[in-house]
């Protein structure tokens, strides 16, 4: 029986290996974290279609040129306060919470003009649009398909744009990302003293990818934008997996590397922006996410044995879009409101819920504000809070059941800086 036990939890290994490469969120399908600008965010994440300040650079690169600053800086930070819960399917009774903790994702963003008549802008842009911190009870019920999982990205994107005409601008950003996690799982074996092993797995991976948008402003009430962020194939090598259990079975689980290849999924999103008047401004941006990319999961190991074997399982993911609503409204001339709602449909098909990923539906609503305390310097504050709906979910690997229900509460403060 522990034999067969182990076999499964190679398994679910190579699944939650896979699911780091892969970052998706709590926030969006997956990994995936939508908090790349404070302004935005406090519209409900929308950018594409309006533009607000130097986060275009993610969110349009084709809009980065009708910045009229020669210089300008916003630097920002949002504080994640996931909340995941767990019950086991009926009659059970059976409970448990992933433990509190706190994700910190930033943007920081600059953009450079030579001379206010030129049409052509230059920017950089770092940002984490990838990260998950997922800390589980060590002995809760389903600890050896998680304990622990962290996933750090950092994108960095220099960026270029250019005014084709008065109304048109289009632009392009080279994506180079930066991504590290480690994990730890139990093992359903134990020791002398009664302790369960213990699988821990690390690793990183560098990619690159692009950014691409056009821009079209045909009057000073209306405008829409086009972006386009690539897919990024991410290659991992030497990824280490290591095994604590007992002496007896060490040679069933060396200590080894891995490699594997995957594609992220690229996200097409077209947006609307709409002045109503000098005070009210709209925004609306679909967001199209090609997760069908992620149709299988293939690791090689550099060491095998009978318990531990590459892997080859299909996988069966869907394109999905998220829809947002946006609008800001400035209420003197220091001070400026907005608020957003979101609904965010889930790629993950029945079957693949994991307790890293327990992905379902998800609405979020959202709200912020700006203070300008001088022509230069502006401070932003944004509020973020997501629902996912319940969903019960039968592992087609692990056969681990149980119903999932995620909630979040995101604050972020950031400044802007023009010169």
């Amino acid at each position: 029986m522990k034999v067969i036990n182990y076999k499964i939890q190679i398994t679910s290994w190579i699944f939650l290996i896979s699911l780091s490469l892969i970052p998706y969120s709590s926030f969006a399908g997956g990994f995936q974290v939508n908090l790349q600008g404070q302004k935005q965010t406090g519209m409900g994440h929308t950018g594409t279609g309006l533009l607000l300040d130097g986060s275009s650079i993610f969110f349009n690169p084709g809009a980065m040129c009708f910045i009229d600053s020669l210089h300008m800086i916003n630097v920002g930070g949002s504080f994640i306060f996931p909340r995941v819960e767990y019950l086991e399917p009926t009659p059970g009774t059976y409970t448990a919470q992933m433990n509190h903790n706190v994700d910190t994702p930033f943007s920081l963003y600059f953009v450079y003009k030579r001379k206010k008549e030129d049409r052509i802008n230059f920017g950089l842009g770092v940002y984490t649009p990838f990260g998950s911190l997922e800390q589980w009870p060590s002995d809760w019920k389903g600890q050896f398909l998680l304990r622990q999982i962290d996933l750090k990205a950092i994108f960095i994107q220099p960026t270029v744009s250019y005014k084709v005409t008065d109304k048109i601008g289009i632009g392009v950003g080279l994506v180079y990302s930066i991504n590290t996690f480690s994990l730890e799982q139990g093992i359903p074996v134990q020791d002398a003293s009664g302790n369960y092993g213990q699988a821990s797995l690390s690793g990183s991976a560098n990619a690159f990818g692009y950014n691409a948008g056009i821009y079209f402003k045909p009057n000073n009430k209306f405008s829409v934008g086009l972006d386009y962020r690539s897919s990024v194939k991410v290659k991992m090598t030497n990824g280490t997996a290591n095994f604590t259990v007992p002496s007896a079975l060490k040679d069933s689980f060396p200590n080894t590397t891995f490699s594997s290849t995957l594609t992220l999924p690229s996200t097409t999103t077209l947006g609307f922006g709409y002045v109503v008047n000098e005070k009210l401004k709209l925004a609306l941006d679909i967001n199209y996410v090609g997760w069908s990319v992620y149709d299988t999961l293939a690791f090689n190991f550099a060491k095998n044995t009978t318990l531990l074997k590459n892997v080859h399982s299909p996988r069966d993911y869907k394109n999905v879009f998220i829809y947002r609503i946006g609008a800001q409204y400035q209420l003197n001339q220091k001070v400026f409101v907005r608020c957003g709602a979101y609904f965010d449909s889930s790629p993950a098909p029945d079957g693949y819920i994991t307790p890293e990923t327990p992905d379902a539906n998800k609405i979020g609503v959202t709200a912020g504000a700006s203070w300008r305390i001088s022509k230069k310097f502006n401070m932003d504050f944004s509020f973020l809070y997501i629902q996912s709906m319940k969903r019960f979910n039968t592992n087609i690997e692990t056969k681990f059941s149980g119903t999932f229900q995620e909630k979040a509460v995101v604050p972020g403060i950031g400044i802007e800086y023009l010169f």
